[in-house]
């Protein structure tokens, strides 16, 4: 195996047990019934760039153990796709085995909630049942694995793309993040 590929491997399950160990976290809070902290998007999202600042730590070390100091924007940008695509793929697998062992009970949960919260609103009959037919249209869509594995995917990967692309971005200039290794002289 490539020292890129282990790499890659390495800090893309960081990343993937990093956002799963919170994803965990929010799933146990929300099913003991309490406003869960981590089932806020913005958290959810917060803890998605904190996993992937991996890439930005993989890169670095990729490019000043393997690569002298210098990496150019494709090398640096595989690794963060490879690290985004590692743990996209374990996110995926670990929802999956989370709906297995709920009996896939989120689907149901989340469209009824919508439903729920249509009839709070006030909504009229008419926008009731629009609101109905599209959560059941959702409900099958979603019991279809070919459907749901690539949402799923996009829940994550999008962000580990954006911080592929900055990192690429920023280690490109050999300046940036210094390893004092590489500029103390003989």
């Amino acid at each position: 195996m490539s020292s890129m590929n282990k790499i890659i491997l390495v800090y893309g399950s960081i990343t993937g047990a990093t956002i799963i160990g919170s994803m965990i976290l929010g799933i146990m809070a929300a099913s003991s019934g309490a406003n869960s902290f981590f089932a806020s998007e913005t958290i959810g999202y917060s803890i998605m760039l904190i996993g992937f600042s991996m890439i930005f730590v993989a890169t670095k070390k990729y490019r000043d153990q393997e690569l002298g100091g210098v990496i150019n924007f494709k090398t640096a940008l595989k690794i963060g796709l490879g690290i985004s695509l590692v743990a996209g793929i374990v996110y995926v697998i670990t929802w999956e085995v989370n709906l297995y062992i709920n009996d896939y009970a989120f689907i149901e949960e989340y469209t009824n909630s919508i439903i729920d919260k249509a009839r709070e609103s006030g909504a009229n009959q008419q926008e009731l049942n629009e609101t109905i037919q599209k959560m059941e249209e959702m409900k099958t869509q979603y019991n279809n694995p070919l459907y749901r594995l690539p949402i799923t995917f996009t829940e994550i990967f999008p962000v580990g793309l954006l911080l592929s692309l900055i990192s690429a971005g920023l280690f490109r200039n050999p300046n940036f993040w210094k390893s004092e290794e590489l500029t103390t002289q003989p």
